[in-house]
């Protein structure tokens, strides 16, 4: 897989999980020893914790990452910048009180393992994989980080 394929990959896979996230049929309520928060929200598929605020991000991601793959630079910063978001994101999820992000979007449970498997494949292709082109050549960083 190259990049732009993760990509859309990746833009498809989230813009998905953002709309599914506005389908009641799909959710249930928390458990009541879960976590409390000043916004509501549900288990998507019974496990992930989501409420609106999480569904419009995810949308967001989706469409960036669909939009971000007509480009190979802009492929890359979206790798690299959803690596760290999404890193600081599994992060915020194992730490009392930011695992709610101040109450407004829940990130603990088994959100934490989703995001970190997202930041750990996107820093693999936004730092790590060589930049493939359409006619199969590899384009690799200079000194600087950039691609010749």
């Amino acid at each position: 897989m190259n990049i732009r394929t993760f990509t859309l990959s990746i833009g498809i896979i989230y813009l998905l999980v953002g709309i599914l996230g506005f389908i009641p049929a799909l959710m249930t309520a928390p458990p009541q020893n879960a976590p409390v928060m000043s916004s509501p929200y549900s288990l998507l598929f019974g496990m992930f914790p989501i409420n609106t605020l999480h569904n419009i991000v995810h949308l967001g991601i989706g469409a960036w990452g669909i939009l971000a793959y007509k480009d190979i630079d802009d492929a890359r910063v979206y790798a690299r910048c959803l690596a760290v978001l999404y890193g600081a994101l599994a992060v915020f999820g194992l730490i009392p009180g930011l695992s709610t992000l101040f109450g407004l979007v829940p990130l603990f449970g088994h959100d934490v393992w989703l995001h970190l498997l997202t930041a750990l494949a996107a820093a693999y292709f936004g730092f790590v994989s060589p930049v493939t082109v359409e006619m199969g050549h590899s384009r690799q960083p200079d000194k600087s980080g950039r691609v010749s």
